[in-house]
């Protein structure tokens, strides 16, 4: 079963007076795309979080955030008195030299400078149990990604399969205007043929050449590629391991291949509207399988 690449997973508990948040979300991308959001105290177990993360999602654009907030309604955010003291002090002094106004607004102004703030738990060292809880937490959040994408898999899964079985049903429906088709191609050569009057020709190498040009427009082979890929795109598709996104790419670019031939090979009107259904079905594919793990 397929996966998608399209995911998002939260999971969220309570640690002595914190709450803490772990959320993940992901999509498509060619390789793994990591981007870390977490408070400075956890920032120690970080790479063990990409790692981890890295191992249970193997490919997409991957943010993870993480949060930390008191639950008391306390906050240790506090206002540091004696910086903003001494900013008030140099700026009467500054305006005093300057021969200016003090701002109108101490309090907006005070509070827009560096350091007016002070987090008490932006340097607070977390504990090992703290540390374990966030990896666990961020489990879960994996988990419940991987159910979203499997889940989404599923969809895309279901889309694939109708997609395949249309391309088949056009391939089914190619035999029945290849017989009409090379007659036509026989007789509008031999009638141009014979237009020329004043030209002789040697009838024998006129039914060889025929023959080596309609065995050029001979569609079998294309036929049977096809076909194949279409076997070996649905066997891809319910394979049991996991990451097949790559794989399918890479046969629906073979299957585009055969189809693409086929339309240069037509010469028949009908034909040519089976190719371009075809193609149509394939594009729907491609632009479907770049969000497949």
């Amino acid at each position: 079963m397929i996966h998608s690449m399209t995911g998002f997973g939260k999971a969220a508990n309570v640690f002595n007076d914190k709450k803490i948040t772990v959320e993940i979300k992901s999509l498509n991308s060619k390789q793994i795309d990591f981007a870390v959001k977490i408070p400075q105290n956890y920032r120690e177990i970080e790479m063990d979080l990409r790692a981890n993360v890295a191992k249970s999602l193997l490919r997409g654009k991957i943010d993870l955030y993480l949060t930390c907030e008191p639950i008391d309604g306390s906050s240790s955010i506090e206002i540091n008195g004696p910086v903003l003291a001494n900013y008030k002090t140099q700026l009467e002094q500054l305006a005093s030299s300057l021969h200016i106004d003090p701002p109108s607004d101490w309090y907006a102004t005070l509070l827009r400078l560096p350091d007016a703030l002070k987090n008490e738990s932006r340097n607070s060292q977390a504990s090992a149990e703290e540390l374990q809880a966030v990896k666990t937490l961020t489990q879960e959040a994996i988990q419940q990604l991987i159910a979203f994408r499997s889940q989404e898999g599923l969809r895309l899964e279901h889309f694939f399969e109708e997609k395949i079985a249309a391309i088949s049903q056009l391939l089914d429906e190619v035999p029945k205007y290849e017989q009409t088709r090379v007659e036509k191609i026989k007789n509008r050569m031999i009638d141009a043929f014979s237009q020329i009057k004043e030209v002789d020709y040697d009838q024998n190498r006129l039914e060889q050449e025929l023959i080596f040009y309609i065995e050029k427009l001979d569609i079998t082979e294309e036929k049977l590629r096809l076909h194949n890929h279409l076997t070996y795109f649905l066997d891809t598709l319910h394979a049991s391991e996991p990451g097949q996104g790559k794989k399918l790419g890479f046969i629906a670019q073979e299957m585009g291949r055969e189809i693409n031939t086929l339309g240069s090979k037509a010469n028949q009107a009908d034909l040519q509207k089976l190719v371009v259904l075809m193609k149509d079905h394939l594009e729907q594919i491609k632009e479907q399988v770049l969000n497949v793990l």
